[in-house]
């Protein structure tokens, strides 16, 4: 489980990283220049024939066109599917808030009610780029906000009447900009972080899940020669032994018919160790419930820990064992809850099977300091990394490498129909200033059994021949 993980993590660190090499596409924003283009024009064009508003036509027009003109240039000096690195979409950007500044220093500077716009591009700015380049965008936008709040053209009407908001209005107008800005900066990559931490997560949990179907495939390839190959190898061992009976006058050809029954018993032997686990005979694509939680804990039953199995089924429930499916997701889901129960366990874990006639439940205890209670509402989210580090870090100091596995683990369980609760026991009596329970961690899986035996006959019925594996 720990190397698929790893193996997982790197896939999706890989990923990250070939994703991370282009950031936006120029077409992007090329399109947004030129709705900006088209609004600042219209804009214009409206305060001056509509309004009488007194503004000097031709500085502002040169602005406009200067953006125009930088459309033009980059569309036919790139190709259409361009994909700006960081530092180009950076500078895009930037020539963004600045063109956007110096046409509001023309226009009034904070008087102008457009001056709002001039949050779009480091909202944009958050959502595509790092963080060293948003906080450059932020600082700019924050400064040119700044200077033009005290220094531009004054906004004014044709017969003389100008268009100025109290200073007390303009304080807090340019108050707001700021706030607004750095809220909506803040809000924007928060949001995207969790969107691209959930996405990378879940790419994990295929690419795991994946190699645990591969495994299992892989097994059942093994099983099937294993057992395909069983009476092609017997009847060459008999026949050998047939033959040895009536060479024994000839030496040399006695020899290879003993090389003959050695090589059958030596295929014989590689193909039991091969298909030890026999993964996917008909047969064993269901087994009874204990069958399936100690093939999923074997991996770490001899790790210097105990590993314990109790049964405990209902009093109205059949005392036989429920027959359930040997999905991969359940195994590798149930593989990275033991191990992680057994990697943070002082001695022992105890793994509870418990059935009902209408559902089926399995229980994951460990005897060591339970769950932090400062993340115990958040484990199962991807990459979860803040805890109080003074109580929480020093009680389970391995903490910080939960996050991803236990996404996987309950992503894939749940996909099962599981549901899975994550709380601490009071075995022990102890609990926390907040009063919950600090006995040990303890997980605890519920399947309805309609839906975790939906696919599983009955053992006593036939399950008919084997059919051969899809290439």
């Amino acid at each position: 489980m720990e190397t698929t993980a790893n193996t997982a993590r790197d896939d999706v660190q890989l990923y990250e990283a070939q994703q991370r090499s282009n950031w936006v596409r120029l077409r992007t924003l090329v399109a947004l220049r030129w709705f900006a283009v088209l609004g600042q024009a219209t804009a214009i064009i409206v305060a001056v024939q509509f309004y009488n508003v007194d503004i000097d036509i031709f500085p502002a027009a040169f602005v406009i066109v200067i953006s125009a003109m930088a459309n033009f240039l980059s569309s036919a000096l790139y190709p259409e599917n361009k994909r700006l690195s960081e530092m180009e979409a950076t500078l895009w950007l930037i020539f963004d808030i600045v063109q956007l500044n110096l046409l509001l220093y023309l226009t009034g500077g904070l008087n102008n009610p457009f001056a709002m716009l001039v949050l779009a591009p480091v909202t944009i700015a958050a959502t595509v780029l790092p963080l060293r380049s948003t906080a450059l965008l932020g600082l700019i936008a924050i400064s040119l906000i700044t200077v033009i709040s005290r220094w531009h053209v004054p906004l004014m009407l044709t017969d003389g009447t100008v268009l100025a908001l109290p200073l007390l209005f303009q304080f807090g107008f340019w108050l707001a900009l700021l706030i607004g800005l750095v809220f909506l900066a803040l809000y924007a990559r928060q949001v995207t972080n969790e969107m691209h931490a959930m996405g990378e997560a879940l790419l994990a949990t295929q690419l795991a899940l994946s190699r645990e179907q591969k495994l299992t495939d892989l097994g059942g390839v093994v099983a099937a020669a294993a057992h395909e190959l069983g009476t092609p190898l017997a009847t060459i061992k008999l026949v050998s032994s047939e033959l040895k009976e009536e060479l024994e006058d000839q030496p040399e050809l006695l020899e290879d018919a003993e090389l003959i029954r050695q090589q059958a018993d030596r295929c014989r032997d590689i193909l039991r160790s091969m298909g030890s686990a026999g993964k996917d005979d008909l047969h064993l694509r269901r087994a009874p419930l204990e069958a399936v939680i100690r093939e999923a804990a074997e991996p770490h039953l001899a790790r210097g820990k105990s590993v314990r199995f109790f049964l405990k089924p209902d009093a109205d429930a059949e005392r036989a064992q429920p027959i359930v499916p040997r999905q991969p997701e359940i195994i590798h889901g149930l593989r990275n809850l033991i191990q992680n129960a057994v990697d943070f366990s002082r001695s022992e874990v105890s793994v509870e099977l418990g059935w009902s006639e209408e559902s089926v439940t399995v229980r994951i205890l460990d005897d060591g300091a339970g769950f932090p209670p400062s993340v115990i509402g958040r484990i199962g989210d991807p990459y979860v990394r803040r805890r109080r580090l003074l109580e929480d870090g020093a009680r389970r100091p391995g903490y910080e490498g939960m996050g991803l596995g236990l996404f996987i683990a309950k992503t894939l369980l749940e996909r099962s129909g599981a549901t899975l609760e994550f709380t601490n026991s009071r075995r022990h009596g102890h609990a926390s200033w907040t009063g919950q329970a600090t006995g040990g961690a303890v997980v605890t899986l519920t399947w309805p059994r309609e839906v975790l035996q939906q696919d599983a006959a009955p053992m006593d019925q036939p399950l008919g021949e084997n059919k051969p594996f899809a290439i």
